[in-house]
């Protein structure tokens, strides 16, 4: 059913407690996001694809996330404007340039060398640590409940438009194509694929489930 727009959606109970998880989640998002670029082993799906859209025609991984979240919010506008919120917006700025700032401070100071020079078990090391932590600050920004991603509001949209199919299978049709779209952009990069189209699949897979395991854990201290 299609939920309307109405501007209280914006104001969710305990509002200031969520809003400062929110933004803080979605600030430690990009920060953490930039270790998984650093090391090139795979990210999230949407982040797999626009990078490699990005490298394709030249942009920064910021601009072009921007650009096509605007264009996604478009269509959740259309469909099922009550899904966004604070969070959508905050989402659909913030990560992408935070994740450029962070990879730029990394170029700066010797921690893209390192992690670029590093032994297999220390790239391994930074890849754990940063998926773990992405993976439960992206729990607590989804649980926060201030508006989904245009990226998981389209993927939701999706889901209803693929019934009787469950929605844990909807998005994984989603979130594969997706990194399709990555790959096939990859081929026109002179540089070539940025991180791995493997590794992103394996962490699609992975991440949805994760992410509502460790919500169900955090849920009470936003709640």
């Amino acid at each position: 059913m299609r939920e309307k727009f109405t501007f209280k959606q914006f104001i969710v109970p305990k509002f200031w407690k969520k809003f400062i998880l929110m933004t803080a989640a979605i600030f430690f998002m990009g920060f953490f996001l930039s270790f998984l670029i650093e090391v090139g082993w795979g990210t999230d799906p949407a982040t797999f694809m626009n990078l490699n859209i990005a490298n394709a025609l030249g942009w920064t991984f910021g601009n072009w996330q921007l650009f096509l979240n605007v264009f996604m919010l478009l269509i959740v506008i259309i469909f099922e404007p009550g899904l966004i919120g604070f969070g959508t917006i905050f989402n659909m700025v913030l990560i992408g340039y935070t994740a450029d700032f962070f990879c730029w401070l990394w170029s700066k100071n010797g921690v893209h060398q390192f992690i670029a020079d590093g032994t297999f078990a220390e790239r391994c090391g930074v890849f754990s640590i940063a998926i773990l932590c992405f993976v439960f600050v992206a729990a607590v920004y989804m649980n926060a409940q201030m508006g989904l991603s245009p990226y998981d509001a389209s993927a939701k949209i999706l889901s209803q438009k693929l019934k009787p199919l469950p929605f844990f299978v909807s998005r994984i049709i989603f979130d594969i194509g997706v990194v399709l779209i990555g790959f096939v952009a990859s081929r026109f990069a002179a540089s070539g694929m940025r991180s791995s189209a493997v590794g992103a699949t394996i962490v699609g897979l992975l991440l949805g489930p994760t992410i509502s395991w460790v919500g169900s854990k955090i849920k009470p201290m936003l709640d």
